[in-house]
């Protein structure tokens, strides 16, 4: 019976009164809600190389990974070995997003480009060593914070561009006495509430615009 639990992608637990085996429970992972809907936008959004790590056996994690449609699945890992696969995960596609919510995930959250908790139901080692935590523990924000963070990388360098480009212009036509002291303070001052303006276009962000 035990190996028929196991097949079925099972841990299994013996139950046990002093020296009087009472039987056995069956316990058996089930996906996040909302994980599969968030694994997909993740896709759309040119995420293709999606890993599990997780510690649970094998044939528990291979269900898990079939249902959530993610075929590198890496299970049996103790903490150490999840960092080691980090490490390999770097070496295999560069950088590279963790996210987990326990204790034996904090080695990989280290070893990650970028550790994401899940901050409601995640252990404080976990939000301690992950750079970013879900607070709402709500996985359909893992693509919105994906896609608000390429937002924001394309905004700073609008930002940067602009700002060093109005300051060059500024250094040349100071040097060269074309332009009076007033229109360069003008110029300066209007450039920095264009950058700031621009950076407050965040605030309305939306994944769909």
């Amino acid at each position: 019976p035990l190996d028929l639990f196991e097949e079925e992608g099972m841990s299994v637990v013996a139950v046990a009164w002093g020296s009087r085996f009472l039987g056995v429970v069956a316990l058996a992972d089930t996906p996040r809600p909302g994980a599969q809907a968030a694994l997909v936008e993740l896709r759309r959004a040119g995420l293709k190389h999606l890993v599990m790590l997780t510690g649970d056996n094998p044939k528990a994690a291979n269900l898990v990974g079939r249902q959530l449609g993610v075929v590198d699945v890496r299970a049996g890992l103790l903490p150490e070995q999840k960092w080691k696969a980090g490490q390999e995960l770097k070496e295999q596609v560069g950088s590279f997003a963790m996210v987990g919510d326990g204790v034996n995930d904090a080695p990989a959250l280290a070893a990650a480009d970028v550790g994401i908790a899940m901050g409601g139901a995640g252990t404080a080692v976990a939000l301690e060593t992950a750079d970013v935590a879900l607070m709402g523990d709500d996985l359909a924000k893992l693509p919105y914070a994906v896609a608000l963070s390429r937002k924001s990388r394309r905004v700073i360098r609008q930002n940067l561009v602009l700002s060093l480009g109005v300051i060059a212009v500024l250094i040349v036509t100071s040097l060269s006495g074309i332009g009076e002291l007033s229109w360069t303070v003008v110029f300066h001052e209007g450039s920095t509430l264009a950058v700031v303006a621009n950076a407050l276009r965040l605030l309305s962000f939306d994944t769909k615009s």
